[in-house]
């Protein structure tokens, strides 16, 4: 009898405590769960082939391997209804020769959500438009080129080679090539941060630099040029010259590298 007035005991006293616990939860400014939401598929994708992504809230990294598809990962984060996951969308496109992604939000309606993408493309692989607004853009191990923006955030590429052009408007831009290709120009534009553009000692290439209020630090042979006052526009040539890049910044320093091992 003892030992059933026990096991009555300890079930009434956890009943009290679930109930508890769930006022609490009811009770607590703010509570939402806000744990998020994971999107994973993957899509063939020719080597050489172009990839593009669009984004709104949210960083986007893009990493380069060895196989010949795309992996896309992407997690929606809710900043308040846990709903409003559901109401943003991840559209694919996909073809042998090109993956697009789209990240879509309701129209007319607000829906306060996060988008963080981790993208695997083929090594080989042209980014021909790859985008975000309030985010850092990352991309490593890549062999080709893109155009690489986003307005709020810092723009990297590591560990690549090609040609990539690269703005935003508050945040850095970092780049580091292996291999500078012959091809398009390169535009590296920021408005307020800093700009470091690291090269390989071989690389060919006319240099066209302009930084408004800021240090510029440079191991490429550059030659000041006339401008207006206060600013700074500098004009180099590496090697015999080559492919246009030309390199901007309103506030914010800039450097230019030569890389003399890997990266």
């Amino acid at each position: 009898m003892h030992s059933a007035m026990r096991c009555s005991s300890q079930s009434f006293v956890a009943r009290a405590l679930a109930i508890i616990s769930g006022l609490l939860l009811i009770t607590l400014p703010g509570f939402a769960d806000t744990s998020g939401q994971v999107f994973v598929k993957t899509y063939p994708l020719n080597p050489g082939g172009q990839f593009v992504l669009d984004n709104v809230n949210g960083s986007v990294h893009v990493d380069g391997w060895d196989r010949d598809y795309v992996e896309v990962r992407a997690v929606k984060t809710a900043q308040a209804d846990p709903q409003d996951v559901n109401r943003v969308k991840i559209e694919i496109e996909s073809h042998p020769r090109e993956v697009d992604v789209h990240t879509r939000y309701p129209e007319g309606i607000g829906a306060e959500v996060a988008v963080e993408y981790h993208i695997r493309v083929p090594n080989r692989v042209l980014l021909g438009s790859v985008h975000t607004v309030n985010g850092s853009l990352i991309v490593r191990g890549v062999n080709g080129g893109g155009e690489l923006r986003s307005v709020n955030g810092d723009v990297e590429v590591l560990q690549s080679s090609g040609r990539f052009s690269a703005k935003t408007t508050n945040g850095n831009l970092r780049l580091q090539l292996r291999h500078l290709n012959d091809g398009q120009p390169m535009r590296l534009q920021t408005v307020n941060g800093s700009v470091e553009l690291g090269l390989p000692w071989d690389a060919r290439a006319d240099l066209s630099v302009h930084d408004m209020n800021g240090e510029l630090y440079s191991e490429v042979p550059v030659t000041s040029m006339p401008a207006m006052p206060g600013a700074r526009v500098f004009h180099g040539k590496l090697g015999h010259g080559g492919g246009a890049i030309s390199v901007s910044t309103v506030n914010g320093g800039i450097r230019l590298l030569l890389e003399r091992g890997g990266v």
